[in-house]
This record gives structure tokens, sequence and C-alpha cells, in this order.
């Protein structure tokens, strides 16, 4: 084990994972973090696995983690019996269970990461057998199977061709025929050398190419390393998310850190959890491997006629008919012990059903309190985003209303001063007031003055002046500046217009036919997009028709069902009235006779009483008459008064 979980670390250390584990910090992983490692194992593995195992149900990581790994060929350690034990280990994220895959797994990278690639084109689709009479999907299917042949020829030349050393001499004829293909490219380029000579500029030409097509290589291997930088910044991002997530958790664990509601929450949480790996669970996993066994019967068996339909039927209503008779008998019964065992068997079935009934709403109250969780978490990267503002909560909001009171004194400060210097700004402006009245009374009296010596408007002309002669000098420096620039920006204009011009005059020639291959493809695409527009108006307006009658088709079978199940069930009450009034009558009948003989049982036992003596009476008499035929007379017989006598 020890040496599993060594090499175990060992590689994940490595790269791609790199995440500087020891023997001590990867034993302590929780399992939701086991998991987590687990998951980016298989992502690496195969890309489409790259998924925050929180954001996703239990059941559909482990779903998903079970496909790939039986994809991949791997065996759980053990027997067929034990593999129930490693399912839910896997699910709970168990070290016995997940440090044997996470071994098995970084043991066989490489070849795991081909196995994956192969499995998406190699995995074939499986279409029923009906969905294939239709011809269109019957020769897409085809063309379907056809394609994975070709792929697997494909792929077995190009295993051939790495596994496969070329020898000498061929690689011999190879570099002759390079190198007769460069003394060609050569001469080519020297015929072209030649041509562009005569061509005015060709240096710089020349050199534009070269630019290109450097460019042109540089645009190729940023094209290349796009798709890996962007599967790194998500892995980055999914990464930087579970952290983040990680640290709110841990944030809000510590803000109610008292032990008492840290126990209780546990408490709670194992309660939970054990009901639904103990009871809950385990009901709807048999419940459904019933109906899976159940439906596979069904399926396997074959299909049955009217006949046997029928028969099927009438020992559905025999077996109905025992059914109801044993819970007459019961009834009948009334035994006080069984009814109250069945009134507390009620009452355990009710709280059972309301037990269910709660742990289904508590999963859903989880698994919506984890949606909005996802949510919130989209809104606050949505924020992030916008405004490159986060909301906060807890420690963070109490530190955000400290911070906020210091800025309401300081505001309350800054207020006063504002305060103080609009006082100021008020006795300055009074100030400035009375500067400008004492102002116009200097201005009032220097005309005066001018008026006294015959120069009115004397200052005011001359003010004017200054200030035209101004704004002339300056108009004129504008002009002069604007001359000037105008010029030089002519001149680059002019000198770049004729370098965009030889230097575009190429690629205007390349442009005028790729722009006719263009409009002809536009007219073709405008053509078939017409076709296709018209092709899928039909195809929808049959689609919504068949739609249409299949709709009204169900809804009459379904009425037609409805009215058959009615009928029989009518059918089936009219028989039973019938055997129950026949019963009765035939119940009424017996009463009648039980009263009578009842009634007359005395005198009837009597008289059978009075038979059996007369018989015996009537036996003894034959008896002595035979015996007296049968001996010799010794006496007279005489008979008088209805006596007889024997007479010696």
């Amino acid at each position: 084990m020890s040496e599993q979980l060594k090499l175990i670390v060992e590689q994940l250390n490595r790269d791609p994972f790199r995440r500087n584990f020891n023997l001590i910090t990867f034993d302590s992983l929780e399992p939701m973090q086991l998991l987590q490692i687990l998951n980016d194992v298989l992502a690496e593995i195969d890309a489409k696995q790259a998924i925050d195992i929180r954001e996703e149900m239990p059941e559909q990581t482990a779903k998903r983690m079970f496909t790939l790994l039986g994809m991949l060929k791997y065996k759980p350690p053990g027997s067929q019996s034990e593999a129930s034990s490693f399912r839910q280990g896997l699910v709970t994220g168990s070290k016995p269970a997940v440090h044997p895959v996470l071994h098995w797994l970084l043991q066989r990278v490489p070849e795991l990461k081909k196995r994956a690639y192969l499995a998406r084109f190699l995995v074939r689709l499986e279409v029923p057998v009906d969905f294939l009479q239709d011809d269109v999907i019957a020769e897409t299917f085809h063309q379907y199977e056809e394609l994975l042949e070709a792929f697997k020829s494909c792929h077995k030349e190009c295993e051939q061709l790495k596994n496969s050393g070329f020898s000498t001499a061929e690689i011999r004829r190879d570099i002759g025929a390079m190198e007769e293909e460069r003394e060609q490219l050569l001469k080519r380029v020297e015929r072209l050398r030649k041509r562009v000579e005569s061509v005015a500029k060709h240096q710089h030409m020349l050199e534009l190419a070269r630019q290109l097509r450097l460019e042109k290589e540089r645009e190729e291997s940023l094209a290349h390393q796009k798709p890996e930088q962007k599967n790194q910044l998500f892995q980055a991002e999914q990464r930087l998310q579970r952290s983040e997530l990680q640290l709110k958790d841990l944030r809000q664990a510590a803000a109610d850190a008292k032990p008492e509601s840290l126990m209780k929450r546990l408490e709670e949480e194992i309660k939970f959890n054990s009901y639904m790996v103990a009871d809950k669970l385990p009901k709807e996993l048999e419940s459904k491997r019933l109906t899976v066994q159940y439906l596979q019967k069904v399926a396997a068996e074959p299909a049955m006629g009217q006949a046997e339909l029928t028969e099927l039927e009438d020992k559905i209503r025999e077996t109905n008919v025992q059914i109801n008779l044993l819970i007459e008998k019961r009834m009948m019964r009334n035994d006080p012990i069984d009814d109250k065992l069945s009134l507390f068997r009620q009452q355990a079935s009710i709280i059972a059903r309301k037990k269910e009934a709660k742990a289904e709403e508590l999963q859903e109250a989880r698994e919506e309190m984890a949606a909005l969780e996802r949510e919130l978490n989209a809104k606050n990267s949505q924020a992030r985003d916008q405004d490159g503002a986060e909301l906060i909560r807890g420690d963070e909001f109490k530190r955000y209303v400290a911070k906020m009171r210091s800025k309401n004194t300081t505001y309350k400060k800054k207020r006063q001063e504002i305060a103080e210097l609009r006082a100021e700004y008020g006795v300055l402006q009074r100030t400035e007031e009375i500067l400008k009245q004492r102002h116009e009374v200097g201005l009032q009296q220097l005309q005066s003055v001018e008026v006294q010596k015959g120069i009115s408007g004397y200052s005011d002309t001359q003010e004017e002046l200054e200030r035209v002669s101004a704004i002339k000098s300056e108009l004129d420096e504008m002009k002069g500046r604007t001359l000037d620039s105008m010029s030089e920006m002519v001149k680059k204009l002019n000198s770049m217009i004729s370098e965009k011009k030889s230097a575009l005059a190429p690629v205007i020639k390349e442009l005028r036919p790729l722009r006719q291959q263009c409009q002809e493809l536009t007219q073709e695409y405008d053509e078939k997009k017409a076709q296709y527009d018209t092709c899928a108006a039909g195809l929808e307006s049959n689609r919504s028709k068949l739609e249409q009658d299949v709709k009204g088709l169900r809804e009459e079978v379904a009425q037609e069902e409805n009215r058959y199940h009615y009928i029989n069930a009518m059918k089936q009450v009219s028989v039973y009235m019938k055997n129950i009034a026949e019963q009765e009558s035939l119940g009424k009948k017996l009463r009648e006779q039980q009263k009578v003989v009842r009634e007359t049982h005395g005198a009837n036992m009597k008289q059978v009483k009075m038979w059996k003596d007369l018989e015996q009476l009537m036996e003894c008499k034959r008896q002595c008459f035979l015996r007296a035929q049968s001996q010799v007379s010794v006496g007279q017989v005489i008979q008088e008064a209805g006596e007889d006598r024997l007479v010696l």
C-alpha cells in the first residue's frame, strides 16, 4: 500500500498535474477532494471529464466515472461479489476504492488517452430496428458504418507507418528526389527574381512578401497554441473557482465556529446520510433492480397472441377473486390482536411514508440550495466582469461597515470645512462687489475728466484697439502653424497613399478572381439555401401534420382504452352482482330449509325410531315364520283378537 501511495504522489507531482503533494498531505485529503483529483486524472485522459464535481449531482458523477472506467476496461480488484462495495466506495470517495483506480490510471496515461480517443469514434451507436425501416435513417446508418471502417483502416495505416522504419535505400532515394526538387525550386526562384528585378521597388515588395510569410507562419503557430491556451485557461479558472469556493466555505465555517453548532450540524448530516445510505437508497436501488429484472423478463419473452392474453386475463380474475375471498375471511374473523397490530402497522407505514417524503424534500432543498449557490457564484462573476466589484458578506461586511463609519466621520469633517469655505466665499464675494463699485466710480470720474478735456471715449477706444491687435497676432500665428501642419500632412498622406498603392497592387490582383469566386459561391449558396428553405418548409409542414394526426390518434386510442377498461369493469361488476344475487337467494332457501328441519327434528327422530322398531319386529316375525316352516309342528297356533297363541 505504501508503494502504491508513493507512485500516486510521484505521478501527481509531475506534469501535467503539478500538485506538490507528499504522503501525509495526500493521505489526509477529504473524500470530496480525493474524488476531484480522480476526476482531474480522468479529465487528462478525456477532456470531456473536466468538470467540477461540486457542481454535479453525486449520481451523475458516479455514472460518468463508471462509464469511462468501463470504456477504459478497468477491472476492480476482488471477486464479482465485491463489485457493489467498490461502486459504493467510489461514490463516497473511500480511499480503499479510489487509490487502486488512481494507481491503475497513472501508470497507463498515454495508453488510456489513445483508448479514450479511439472510443470516441469506434463505440457504435445502437439504433433500434424499427427506426432502420426508414430509408433516410438506414442510408445514414450505412454511411456511418462505412466511415467507421474507413477510420479503422486509416488508423491502422497510421500506426503501421509510425512503427515501421524506412530502409537506407529508400531514404537515399527520398534524399535524391528532394535534392532534385530543390534544384528545380532554385531555378524557379532565379527566374522569378529576374522577372521581379525589372519591377520598381522590388526590394521593398520582397521584404513585404517575406514579412507576410513570417506573419502567416506566426499566425499558424498562434492558431495551434490557441486551443491549448484556452484549455489551460479553462482548467486554471476551474481551479480558481474551486479554491474560491473552498475559501468561502472555510470563512463561513470560521464565522460560525462554535463547537455546539458544528457538532449539531455534523450530527444532522450524519443522521441524514445514514438514513439515505442504510434505508432510502437501498430500497430505491432494490425497486429499480426489480423493475429492471421485470422489464428484462418481459422483453425476453416472445410476443403473445390474443388467446394467451385472454388466458392471462382469466388467471388475473381468478386470482383477484381468491384475494377477495381471503380478505372477506380475514374480516369475518375479527381478531382484536390483529386489529391492534394492523393499526400499529398503518401508523408505522404512515410514519415511514412521511419520513421518506421529508427526506425527499430535504434532498430537493439541498439540490435547490446548490443551484442557488451556483447562481450566486455566476452573479458574482458577472458583477466582477461588469464593474470589478464583488458582493461581500460575513467578516468582510463587518469590515466594510467599520470602513464606512470612518468615512462618515471624515465626511462630516469635510462638510464642516466646506461650510467654512462657503462663509469665506461670501466674504470674498462681498469684497468683489465693493471693488467693482469702486471701479465703476473711478470709470465715471475718468469719463468726466475726458469730457472736460474734450477727448471723450479715449480709454475705451484704447482698450478695444489693444484687444483687437492681440487677437490679430494670435490668428496670424495660428494660420502659419495650420498651413505648415497641413502641408506636412499632405506630404505624408501622399507618401502613404503611394506606398499603400504599391503594396496593395498584387493583393488587388489576387483579390479580383477571389471576388468573382466569392460572388459565384454566394449565388450558389443563395440557390442552395432557397432549396433548403423550401425543403425544410415542406418537411416542417408534413411533420406538423403528422404530429397532429398522431396526437389525434393517441387521443382516440386513449379514449378507446378508457372505454374498453370501463366496459370490462362494468362487465365484471355485473357478473359479481349476478353471483351475489344468486348466492343471496341460495342462502335464503337454505336458511328456510334449516328452519323447517329444526322445527320437525323431534317428531322426525321419533318417527325414525318407531320405524326402526317396526322393522325389527317384522324381521323377528319373518325369522319365526321361516323357522316354523322348517321345523315339525309341535302345537297349534290360534289367532284371536289380534293375538297369536301356541297350544301344545
